[in-house]
């Protein structure tokens, strides 16, 4: 009996790897992905090379180029013995984010699917430049998979602030719940410290009046979602905590036993460059789980 695909839109699913160990959670989810959905796979690594480098160091270059194509021989083969064909690419230049997302959009892909830390990665906790940078920069949802990470989607954790990135994030996990028969939670957090040190002038009063301001408003948007998902049939838990909201989002998806969480992008700048919030940063960061960046169409 053929499993049913767990996304509702996989027509065409972009694997970005760069044969790096933090590749390899998003290389079995992707294969995994595609053979479920029957979803067209392609396979893509960016060599970061500019052409001083190309002039100084051809050997390191053609290295380079060669180790690429022994990796996506070996994932191409990975995806064979799964009944999945895919298509492999390999580019070159400068700003690999960018060459990742125009082939995204060339291809009108679905979702891109790659790991937490490529080979900028610094060795401390950050997610890496490429993949923070897609992420800010792709016109379609991103898939974020640790190397450990299995997504069944059998519980899903998505974050609110009611912002309309977040609404859109709350959409598709809503979507995602309702596909797989799986259980939802809602969770919007109020920062524990609400003011800033421009602010140590007000009152205790006025800190009060904008603490209950900020859990009101809270409770009114998980109350939202939470209605939204039961209109579709979904089972859905709701809560509202305090304190750091990626470590709250964290602590609920582990509680939980969440394999993935769902949460919303800010997208591009005026500058071209990343506004991705310190909390969806964060989070994606921390968890041990898969996390998919929601772009708001």
């Amino acid at each position: 009996m053929a499993e049913i695909c767990p996304v509702v839109n996989t027509e065409k699913l972009l694997l970005a790897t760069d044969a790096s160990q933090f590749s390899e959670g998003a290389i079995r989810e992707a294969i995994r992905l595609a053979k479920r959905c029957s979803s067209k796979l392609s396979v893509l690594s960016v060599i970061e090379t500019n052409p001083e480098y190309e002039t100084i160091a051809p050997q390191l270059l053609e290295k380079a180029e060669k180790s690429a194509q022994e990796h996506l021989g070996s994932v191409k083969e990975r995806a064979k013995k799964e009944g999945v064909d895919c298509t492999t690419s390999i580019l070159e230049g400068e700003d690999s984010f960018n060459y990742i997302s125009d082939e995204a959009a060339k291809n009108k892909v679905s979702m891109i699917i790659m790991g937490r830390r490529g080979r900028s990665g610094l060795k401390r906790l950050m997610m890496g430049s490429v993949t923070s940078r897609v992420i800010g920069h792709a016109p379609c949802n991103v898939l974020v998979v640790p190397k450990a990470a299995q997504v069944d989607f059998k519980s899903i954790v998505v974050a609110t602030d009611g912002s309309k990135y977040s609404l859109a994030a709350a959409s598709e996990a809503i979507g995602l719940a309702k596909q797989n028969k799986s259980e939802l939670t809602v969770i919007s957090v109020v920062p524990s410290e609400l003011m800033t040190p421009t602010d140590i002038d007000l009152t205790m009063t006025h800190k009060e009046l904008i603490a209950d301001k900020e859990m009101h408003e809270a409770e009114k948007n998980v109350k939202s979602v939470k209605e939204a998902a039961q209109k579709e049939g979904v089972a859905v838990k709701a809560f509202v905590m305090s304190g750091r909201p990626a470590d709250a989002i964290i602590e609920i998806a582990r509680d939980k036993n969440a394999d993935l969480i769902v949460l919303g992008s800010h997208g591009r700048t005026g500058l071209e460059k990343l506004l991705m919030g310190s909390v969806a940063e964060r989070v994606i960061v921390l968890s041990s789980c898969a996390v998919l960046v929601v772009k708001r169409k």
